[in-house]
């Protein structure tokens, strides 16, 4: 099982990621055995990246100083060959982030880019009615705009929802389960980012690695549901799950 691996290859996964969400994404991380750092400051991106295992650039609490660190680190990863994975929240909510996204995916090379319907549609430029950094509403053909990013970047795309989709531009695969609770507690999109971050390093197929850690994330999702009663436990129960199946895997 994925999260196993992760577990025995204890990753060191570079976080430039969002305030919000940046301690449940280190214990999550923790939680599967990997390694988190969170350091956003551009003087010490470059020293950071070169000891990392993979980068995770999430835009959700994007500004300059932000931006300037992400491009920078992305660029210092792609030079050492270091996989970069993008997870750009609110893509659409605002001209300054949409700029943002478009220029770390002129400038950065990505191995992964992990979003929503939203999103998704924000970066094909597809009319969509963004809510803040949530998906928001609008019509969209997921399958095909989400193989042409992936063709266009030549790197994995995951869209995630009630369904999940995975494609490389020519694989492509539905991951079905979960729980609506995942979107009643902030965070649980931007730690699938993460963990993917640690599941495209644990070995060398990373789509059936990445198809693994969607399908695991909803088994935990369930799992976590199953066990507590109250929204304010969730995000603790995820931790949990995370944890077991990292160290027992699926019973």
């Amino acid at each position: 099982m994925i999260l196993q691996t992760i577990r025995k290859q204890k990753p060191l996964i570079h976080c430039i990621t969002n305030y919000v969400v940046a301690n449940f994404q280190a214990n999550g991380l923790l939680a599967i055995g990997a390694s988190p750092v969170m350091a956003d400051e551009v003087d010490e991106v470059d020293e950071m990246v070169k000891i990392a295992s993979a980068l995770l650039l999430n835009t959700g609490t994007i500004n300059n100083r932000t931006r300037e660190s992400m491009l920078r680190a992305g660029k210092m990863a792609n030079t050492l060959d270091i996989p970069v994975v993008l997870d750009p929240v609110g893509a659409g909510a605002t001209t300054f982030r949409k700029k943002t996204v478009h220029q770390l995916l002129a400038e950065v090379k990505f191995a992964v880019i992990r979003c929503n319907m939203g999103e998704l549609a924000a970066i094909a430029n597809v009319s969509w009615q963004q809510k803040g950094v949530d998906s928001g509403s609008g019509s969209i053909c997921i399958e095909e705009e989400a193989k042409q990013l992936a063709q266009r970047y030549d790197c994995i795309v995951i869209v995630t929802g009630e369904k999940d989709f995975i494609t490389d531009g020519e694989q492509m695969q539905w991951i079905v389960g979960g729980h609506y609770q995942m979107t009643e507690v902030t965070g649980t999109g931007c730690l699938l980012s993460a963990i993917c971050a640690a599941a495209y390093v644990a070995h060398n197929e990373p789509f059936t690695q990445l198809v693994g850690t969607l399908l695991a994330y909803k088994k935990l999702a369930e799992q976590a549901a199953c066990s507590t009663q109250n929204i304010g436990d969730f995000q603790i129960a995820v931790l949990n799950e995370l944890h077991h199946l990292s160290k027992d895997g699926e019973k």
